[in-house]
């Protein structure tokens, strides 16, 4: 009996005073490396399962941006930092990795690469939450000139599994039982003797039968303790959490972040609401420079000169402007490398019709930037392309497609440029949408007119400029830059040639002995069928602005 007290306190213990923590609390090593980024490896989220909470002290302001692994560490780059990548054995410390390189790194505030971010000052508590499927890292900094915060301590969830308790508890009791038992037992027979007058025979009668209960109920009592036993074993292994998935077993396409789309929704509305105020900015003030920081490429070129011709003729028409809302869809790429190319199609105020915006992010440490501005043509239709992340294409692979990007952009320039061009069945456009019959026409009018002159056009692409994002059906969504060029020269000495208010703004004058030339950014996009398909391409989007005038 007392043994089974004992064993029954045992078991009750486990329960409660010898219960192990709920989590436990490790810490940054204080002799840790100074470095102005630390790394907070993905794995550890999930090393022992359940919720990680991280508090963070530091001296002044600092930032805990989450990130997929590959874009952080494309971000952290050739910068020293520290990469927290473990728990010591004793659950105490976490373990660190230092790697030397550049003092120094951009203030990581801001960055389109991060899902989001935490701001603090002195004091950060954070609980690890992934905003989407997948891996996902976090980077802690102050500005990138100094060094991150060392005073990092990351809690876990504990194994709180007491396999034991129940099966001692069990067997404490059946011991006890076992003991009572006996105890009854030998009264009994102790009674017994008393009875029986002494008769030799009869003690040892009665012993015998003592001794056999006595071993039954001992048999008894231990079979059911190794039943009890044996049981507590798969008790023991069903109760204790199941394996989690750690870093190093993840799949090389889930660490890395391949096959996932390089930015989550939230991320592009908020690149987008960024790259819409930018723009309205510089046009309610004409001034490009406040275009810098989201606006590159011909979309920077085209308002700059929008700009200058407007500062001086009023009635000129401004840029269709660039709105975040209304969001028709979206086009997010799941290729990895950089540059990084993504599509927005809006139609807010001020849009008569949809407006397809490409965005370009040319380094990780540079954010996106709006390049082109293309209003789909009327009566077109957007091509179907999936939004959970597409492949985008190189101008030059024709892989599955009728054209590659590159020979779609040289056919429409060349249909752009020539009437009887060979490209004239191969790429068509809606009859409510006749740029390319428009622009033909322009250009027959102009020759026809130019009795004092001799006029030329030029339509050249520029190949840096092109993008191709596959569609669902196969095919592919093609867009990029062509250069429209008009050139006039006067037919005899004394003849002069007159330019419009808009050229004059940026030629300097309006009329021309000598000749003059005029520079259009063509901003296009064309849809090109799957390999196979007996239709044409269709062109879905066109629009231009004047870039530039001179005199020769």
């Amino acid at each position: 009996m007392l043994l089974g007290l004992l064993t029954l306190l045992a078991g009750i213990g486990q329960r409660t005073i010898w219960a192990p923590s709920e989590t436990f609390t490790a810490s940054l090593p204080a002799n840790a490396a100074a470095a102005p980024l630390t790394v907070i490896d993905q794995k550890l989220r999930t090393l022992h399962g359940g919720t990680v909470k991280i508090s963070v002290q530091g001296d002044g302001n600092f930032m805990l941006a989450t990130g997929r692994p590959d874009d952080v560490s494309a971000w952290v780059g050739k910068t020293a930092h520290n990469t927290i990548n473990g728990v010591s054995e004793d659950g105490k410390s976490l373990q660190v990795e230092h790697a030397d390189g550049d003092a120094t790194a951009p203030n990581p505030a801001g960055s389109d690469l991060w899902a989001s971010t935490e701001n603090a000052s002195g004091q950060l508590d954070y609980t690890w939450t992934p905003p989407a499927d997948g891996d996902w890292s976090l980077l802690l900094a102050s500005d990138g000139t100094k060094a991150a915060p060392a005073s990092v301590s990351m809690t876990f969830p504990n194994d709180t599994s007491t396999p034991w308790a129940v099966p001692l508890m069990v067997i404490g009791g059946l011991l006890m039982v076992g003991g009572i038992v006996l105890a009854l037992v030998s009264a009994r027979t102790k009674d017994g003797e008393g009875r029986d007058g002494g008769s030799g025979y009869a003690r040892r009668a009665r012993a015998r039968s003592q001794a056999q209960s006595t071993t039954k109920a001992t048999m008894v009592a231990a079979g059911v303790a190794a039943v009890v036993l044996a049981g507590s074993g798969t008790a023991a292994q069903a109760a204790s959490p199941s394996p989690q998935p750690s870093g190093s077993a993840s799949s090389p396409a889930a660490k890395d972040g391949t096959g996932s789309p390089v930015l989550l929704e939230a991320q592009f509305r908020r690149i987008l609401e960024q790259v819409s105020s930018a723009t309205d900015a510089g046009d309610a003030a004409k001034d490009a420079a406040k275009l810098a920081d989201r606006v590159a490429g011909p979309e920077l070129e085209i308002r700059t000169q929008n700009y200058k011709i407007r500062s001086q003729v009023g009635s000129y028409e401004p840029r269709m402007p660039v709105r975040s809302t209304k969001l028709l869809t979206t086009v997010i790429t799941s290729d990895r490398d950089w540059p990084r190319q993504v599509l927005a199609v809006t139609q807010g105020d001020g849009n008569v019709v949809p407006q397809i915006l490409t965005l370009v992010q040319q380094s990780p440490r540079e954010n996106y930037k709006l390049m082109e501005t293309t209003p789909l043509q009327p009566g077109t239709t957007f091509p179907n392309i999936s939004r959970g992340g597409t492949e985008t294409l190189a101008a030059s692979d024709k892989t599955g497609l009728l054209y590659s990007g590159e020979e779609a952009m040289s056919g429409l320039a060349d249909r752009l440029t020539s009437a009887d061009s060979p490209f004239k069945d191969k790429l068509v456009e809606g009859q409510s949408s006749p740029y390319i019959a428009d622009t033909l026409s322009y250009q027959a009018e102009v020759v026809k007119a130019g009795e004092n002159g001799n006029f030329s056009f030029t339509h050249k692409v520029v190949p840096e400029s092109t993008v191709v994002f596959r569609t669902s059906d196969g095919g592919a969504l093609v867009l990029g830059r062509i250069n429209f060029g008009f050139e006039g020269t006067p037919k005899a000495a004394g003849d002069k040639l007159s330019i419009g208010d808009d050229a004059a703004a940026l030629a300097g004058g309006k009329e021309t002995s000598t000749g003059m030339v005029l520079s259009f950014a063509e901003s296009m996009a064309v849809y090109v069928p799957p390999a196979g398909s007996s239709d044409p391409m269709k062109l879905v989007a066109a629009t231009r602005g004047l870039v530039g005038a001179s005199f020769k």
